[in-house]
């Protein structure tokens, strides 16, 4: 029962973090865990944020029986970690291990990471991290070999509901929330638990509420929550990452859900218009010459028209490169090209391919038996371009796709020229 004033003043989320294991929900990667992972490894936490980080760390440290100390990656440096591990020293030598919580430990330097080293490889010291970021990027090798990975996921719809109900049962008044409400309530807390509860406690701050709350009364009471995205962070990786990758697939309408979410999100559209750019040439080239200039005008579109009336022009963009032949021969040509050239160093092109402006340059064989191809029977010579060390070598070869079929008909037919010639 809510009656004292001090407890009012504490976050609903936080009155009711889980008092128990029993009492944690949605994570079965954490709650599999073994006795020993609970009492005695240190573990990295990793996952999206409201997904109960911070709250299986204390119940970890109090299953364990160790003393418990927290440090902020934001506002502690070297030295709140060097006075902490002195602490546990004292401690270690009476008896007692230390658990130490570090919250968003990817923001830790190179020094202060390492500096973690030496207690956690004596047993003074048992870390738990908590990140949002991808641990294989943001937390260096000699820590990562020294503690067990562990990922949490968004909260699922049943763990919302489980994390509502005990809310409810926890207010003094009920919110009076209909079924089809509750529903819009998990839907639009995004699989963050913290959320959820904020949103709860929203509510139940309103003076006057109806008597059943419908799903139209929570989108007047309650603001929608911003989608989970970090424009430095994973999440934009994955999604352009998804957004390429269902383009590629020619999956018209993955493609645009993931577009939408990046916009939706406040990812930069020049960002997304550069990608699809980048794309038209990589995955489409020359199975349809058109992929291009249409990535292009989008752009250019985007850039005179800004958002929202800009957007439509990346949608369009979007529907043109999903649904066009794909072919990566440009993009493989480009690679072997480049590393025939590394391969070959600095040598000079054949004279005859080279201009002779001077008569010293003329005398040097510059130009010497150029064939000029328009004047030849085809309007193709047939003449060596590559240098004179150098055998001709074949890079681009293109696929039996969309225009790249008419490109493949008219090297073949230069190539049998050539030979014949």
């Amino acid at each position: 029962m809510i009656d004292d004033v001090s407890q009012q003043a504490i976050p609903l989320a936080e009155r009711l973090r889980p008092q128990s294991l029993d009492e944690f929900f949605g994570q079965p990667a954490l709650s599999s865990l073994d006795e020993a992972s609970l009492t005695t490894g240190s573990l990295i936490l990793w996952g999206p944020p409201g997904t109960g980080k911070t709250t299986f760390a204390h119940l970890v440290g109090r299953q364990a029986g160790d003393h418990f100390e927290t440090l902020s990656a934001v506002l502690d440096g070297l030295a709140d970690v060097r006075r902490l591990f002195a602490a546990a020293e004292e401690r270690f030598a009476h008896g007692q291990r230390t658990l130490i919580f570090i919250d968003e430990i990817h923001r830790f330097n190179k020094a202060q990471q390492d500096a973690l080293l030496p207690a956690i490889e004596k047993g003074t010291v048992r870390l738990i991290g908590a990140t949002t970021e991808n641990p294989s990027f943001a937390l260096n090798a000699a820590l990562l070999s020294r503690v067990q990975i562990l990922s949490l996921t968004l909260l699922g719809k049943d763990a919302l509901a489980a994390i509502l109900a005990r809310a409810e049962a926890y207010l003094p008044k009920s919110l009076g929330l209909s079924s089809e409400a509750q529903a819009a309530l998990i839907e639009m807390a995004d699989g963050d638990g913290r959320y959820l509860l904020n949103m709860v406690e929203k509510l139940a701050a309103q003076r006057h509420l109806p008597e059943v709350l419908a799903p139209e009364d929570l989108a007047e009471i309650l603001s929608k929550k911003a989608l989970n995205y970090d424009k430095a962070g994973d999440e934009h990786f994955n999604l352009i990452s998804a957004l390429h990758k269902s383009l590629r697939a020619s999956d018209c309408d993955a493609a645009l859900y993931w577009l939408a979410r990046m916009l939706s999100a406040g990812e930069d559209a020049r960002y997304i218009a550069r990608r699809l750019t980048r794309f038209a040439s990589e995955d489409i080239g020359l199975a349809d010459p058109q992929a291009l200039p249409q990535a292009l005008a989008a752009w250019q579109a985007y850039e005179r028209l800004g958002s929202p009336e800009g957007d439509l022009a990346l949608v369009q963009a979007v529907i043109y490169l999903s649904t066009a032949p794909k072919s990566n021969a440009a993009y493989v040509a480009a690679k072997a090209s480049l590393k025939a050239a590394h391969r070959t160093g600095a040598v000079p092109p054949p004279k005859h391919l080279l201009n002779a402006p001077t008569k010293m340059m003329k005398d040097m064989g510059y130009g010497k038996g150029y064939a000029y191809d328009h004047d030849s029977q085809h309007g193709f010579s047939g003449q060596h371009c590559f240098p004179d060390e150098m055998p001709r070598e074949t890079y681009y070869a293109p696929r039996e796709i969309g225009f790249e079929r008419d490109i493949a008909k008219r090297l073949a037919y230069w190539q049998k020229l050539r030979e014949s010639g």
